[in-house]
């Protein structure tokens, strides 16, 4: 026997086994069919999620800008109710100014100016600014600044005798402490 031959033989008899029409029968396993597809909705399913993350990423940022927004906005005009508050003030120097010097009498000026600073005492006061009472009570250097130290029999030692200037705290704050004498 030649060598094409054996290998004709040889042909014949794996096809005699295997027949062409049997191999292409031969289908894929089920589960590789399965895990294409399934590969495939995982993909689609990946894709959804990373575009629902990106937005929610865009929606933070915008709302991280708009809350920045917001903030500078407080801040620029967090004053904004003490000045409208304050105007009527204003206007009451306004016309304390205009008024005819020839008819003006200090009654009246100091008169003016006493209800000018009562409004304006009021608006302060409405916004959470109080004086810092002072004298006969103990001296706190949380709230008091000492200038002088004074011998007074009237008051116990460690106690403030005399306010040189009003002290103020606003809310919980101390704003200016009180320039006192205080009993030594």
């Amino acid at each position: 026997m030649k060598v094409s031959d054996e290998k004709t033989a040889v042909d014949q008899q794996n096809q005699a086994e295997f027949p062409e029409d049997a191999q292409e029968q031969v289908e894929q396993p089920a589960d590789a069919v399965n895990l294409g597809e399934e590969a495939e909705r995982w993909k689609k399913e990946a894709e959804e999620t990373n575009d629902r993350l990106l937005r929610a990423m865009a929606d933070m940022e915008n709302m991280r800008r708009r809350f920045r927004k917001e903030q500078e906005d407080m801040q620029k005009y967090a004053a904004l109710p003490v000045v409208e508050a304050l105007l009527p003030a204003i206007d009451n120097f306004e016309r304390a100014m205009s008024v005819d010097k020839e008819n003006l009498t200090v009654d009246s000026l100091l008169q003016g100016i006493n209800m000018v600073y009562r409004q304006m005492v009021q608006v302060f006061e409405k916004e959470g600014l109080q004086a810092i009472e002072s004298v006969g009570k103990p001296f706190d250097p949380h709230i008091h600044q000492a200038v002088m130290q004074v011998e007074d029999s009237a008051y116990e030692p460690g106690t403030v005798v005399e306010e040189l200037q009003k002290g103020y705290q606003f809310k919980d704050r101390t704003v200016r402490p009180a320039m006192v004498k205080v009993n030594g």
